[in-house]
């Protein structure tokens, strides 16, 4: 069992916490907080408790170099709104002015280093630079989920020098999927969208013995609509995936899993929400046209076979919901989803924002922070910084 925040002794302790601030900004505003508050529970508790807290966090892929554009300090200007309380920040995350800054805390105080990786160690998990990292404090607190999967410094080396826990987000990040993978309530649905069937390939295996009903939308349904002897049109499709697409409808059969792919579609002469359109059965798609959502014969039948299901997983659209005219079906599931009384999880960046932007992120159980954490997780495997944390 490993150790959480709940378990490890912060009082008056220096505590080095890596968060995920890795949020979209524009010209330096910050357009959508939503990983900052995710951090908070575990940022006030340790204020209350009267830990000295060190805030580390990535943001964009500087490559080891100083980028301006990519400096923390709005997150810190930000996070101090939101805890209504000051919060310190240093330009640097090693060295004698980061040293002298973590000396000056008090108990209860909050300080943010600059983006660790303007360091290439960070992402080559340089035992040196995690030592520096790990220098800074007694304990360390992992709350980054969306970087779990990554062999990196702050996530996984620290936790060679000084104890490691997780955080509450990524506590409840671990109960939640663990909830949904380990020991799911039954009947369960696994709904797979996207570009690519390539990428999703591992998590529909990973999934198939597990589900009751496995449901694919998006770019990566053409795969399946081939392999059943009908024409794509110019749909995005890459050579190899009929095969992968063939091979995975057989694991269903030998599974017992019920696969659902689309039966028509909404189809355009381009990529572009300006484009003609027209609804056809997959058997129908002509030459010219191309697959941009699933049609209202596969949403009726996505959203019936969702009714029942007491576990619902969502990751990937199931067209080109950012296009208006393509979004129906991604809508379609989402409202369905969401007025479920399942326990249901939604992880993958398009998806979540899928979500937000219909208005209904209250009424689902997890949203996952992580878009390819949480893939992996689904996929069974082990994250690198789950591993690296301190056993309880």
């Amino acid at each position: 069992m490993k150790l959480t925040i709940d378990g490890l002794q912060v009082d008056n302790k220096t505590v080095f916490v890596r968060v995920d601030f890795n949020v979209p900004m524009k010209d330096g505003v910050i357009t959508d907080d939503t990983r900052i508050r995710s951090a908070l529970p575990t940022i006030n508790y340790l204020i209350e408790k009267g830990a000295k807290v060190i805030l580390a966090s990535h943001f964009g892929r500087p490559k080891g170099e100083r980028k301006p554009e990519m400096s923390l300090a709005p997150c810190a200007k930000h996070l101090s709104e939101l805890i209504n309380k000051p919060v310190a920040f240093v330009d640097d995350c090693i060295g004698h002015k980061v040293e002298e800054a973590v000396k000056a805390l008090q108990p209860g105080d909050v300080l943010m280093l600059e983006n660790l990786r303007y360091h290439n160690e960070e992402t080559k998990n340089d035992p040196e630079f995690a030592k520096q990292l790990a220098s800074l404090a007694d304990v360390a607190i992992n709350d980054a989920f969306g970087v779990s999967h990554r062999n990196a410094a702050s996530v996984v080396g620290i936790a060679d020098y000084i104890p490691m826990a997780a955080g509450f987000l990524l506590k409840k990040e671990i109960e939640a999927l663990s909830a949904a993978v380990v020991h799911p309530k039954t009947p369960m649905a696994a709904i797979i969208g996207g570009a690519k069937v390539t990428d999703k390939i591992s998590v529909i295996s990973n999934l198939l013995p597990k589900v009751d009903v496995m449901i694919i939308g998006g770019g990566m349904a053409n795969a399946f609509i081939k392999a059943q002897g009908c024409n794509i049109g110019s749909s995005l499709f890459e050579e190899g995936q009929e095969a992968i697409a063939t091979d995975l409808v057989m694991e269903a059969r030998v599974a017992g899993a019920k696969l659902l792919t689309p039966i028509d579609a909404v189809v355009a002469d381009a990529f572009s929400n300006d484009a003609n359109t027209k609804i056809v059965d997959v058997e129908n798609i002509e030459d010219g046209w191309m697959v941009l959502d699933i049609g209202p014969k596969t949403r009726e039948l996505y959203v019936e076979a969702l009714a029942p299901m007491k576990t619902i997983i969502w990751n990937g659209p199931m067209g080109v919901f950012e296009m208006e005219n393509f979004a129906a079906g991604t809508n379609a599931v989402a409202k369905a989803v969401a007025e479920s009384d399942a326990m249901t999880i939604v992880g993958g960046g398009d998806s979540v924002a899928a979500i937000e932007k219909s208005g209904l992120a209250d009424k689902i159980s997890h949203i996952s922070t992580g878009g390819g954490a949480s893939l992996e997780f689904l996929e069974g495997k082990i994250l690198p910084g789950i591993a690296a944390l301190s056993e309880a």
